[in-house]
């Protein structure tokens, strides 16, 4: 009658080597990473616009383009960014910006310098071709309206996350719940930036409940504040 072997010890080394590769390459799952560098262009869940309250950047920046006297801008386009359930791909290919693809879409930008960075770390990742990439991120932007309290206020504007969500909503019928999140600075006091989520085929969506957990946790105060234009 035979009886088990027992496992060599150099048996033994390999099995736990390999069962350690195996967990380690189910932690690289994608939905479970924060910014994955080098991930495969197309490959992500939605897009987030990111639009930028300008008057709080340039409180802490003097940026000749965006930031000039009199310009007196609102919300400005940051950047139109692939997203997992949880964090986002970025650097997914060296595919260049074309000068001809810069200088026409350079302008979307508070600050020309912007679009560079933003195709090399986020329109890299959308599977799409640099002026397909700067098409949506135009028409996507556009096409979310901005309630009148928010569009050039000469005074200091003071919200909560619900009041902010519903100024939204109405101002664009139809949105998805939870499809525009503020995301704060200073401690939850000062509205930084808003992200407003889509499907890869441009409609509206609720942003995923980690991008919900991080805006309640950024604007965490009773209410914060949008900075009047200057």
């Amino acid at each position: 009658m035979s009886t088990a072997q027992p496992i060599p010890r150099i048996g033994k080394f390999l099995l736990c080597a390999l069962l350690l590769l195996g967990g380690a390459a189910e932690a690289r799952k994608p939905e479970q990473q924060g910014a994955g560098v080098g991930s495969r262009p197309g490959q992500f869940d939605y897009y987030a616009v990111s639009l930028s309250w300008s008057p709080s950047f340039c409180a802490g920046h003097n940026d000749p383009n965006q930031c000039a006297s009199g310009r007196r801008l609102g919300f400005v386009l940051h950047g139109l960014w692939p997203q997992w359930q949880k964090g986002y791909p970025q650097n997914c290919s060296t595919q260049a910006l074309p000068a001809e693809v810069r200088a026409k879409y350079a302008a979307l930008y508070p600050s020309p310098s912007l679009i560079g960075h933003e195709w090399s770390k986020h329109g890299t990742c959308s599977g799409l071709e640099p002026a397909a990439y700067f098409e949506l991120s135009a028409k996507l932007k556009q096409q979310l309206a901005i309630p009148p309290q928010f569009q050039t206020p000469s005074a200091p504007v003071r919200v909560n996350n619900a009041e902010f969500g519903a100024a939204f909503q109405q101002a664009n019928p139809g949105l998805a719940a939870h499809a525009v999140l503020p995301f704060c600075s200073g401690g939850g006091r000062f509205l930084q930036e808003l992200h407003a989520c889509y499907g890869k085929d441009g409609v509206s969506l609720s942003c995923s409940a980690n991008e919900v957990k991080r805006s309640n946790h950024s604007c965490g105060q009773d209410s914060f504040l949008l900075p009047s234009v200057r």
